[in-house]
């Protein structure tokens, strides 16, 4: 029977959020995959704008910087916004989703994932 369990996202340290690196081919690890192949991941991600402007932020999910491994997403200012709606990836031994904002200290991600282990 399969059990379910709420975790923090491997990149922040007891939960807390994570301050994102500039896109200039630098991105912040936000989590990283499981790497049990019978078990899976539902991911939720939230982004925070503390700035007085827009803000894009690029996400890589997956494996490699396939295009179509990527996320981009505008977060209005001072607002934060659902980015990732509970995805489910299945447990791989390279996964990582990462993140990337256009300017510095400006986004922030919040998050947690749903561990589905099939075991």
């Amino acid at each position: 029977m399969a059990t379910i369990s709420r975790n923090h996202l491997s990149g922040a340290t007891d939960g807390h959020s994570l301050k994102l690196a500039i896109d200039s081919g630098t991105y912040t690890t936000v989590h990283t995959v499981t790497t049990t192949t019978a078990d899976f991941e539902e991911v939720w991600i939230w982004l925070n704008n503390i700035t007085t402007s827009n803000q894009k932020v690029t996400f890589q999910i997956g494996h490699d910087t396939n295009e179509e491994n990527r996320m981009v997403l505008n977060v209005p200012p001072q607002s934060t916004i659902l980015a990732i709606p509970g995805i489910t990836l299945q447990g791989a031994s390279t996964y990582t989703i990462k993140a990337a904002a256009a300017a510095a200290d400006s986004v922030s991600v919040w998050g947690h994932i749903n561990l589905i282990d099939a075991a």
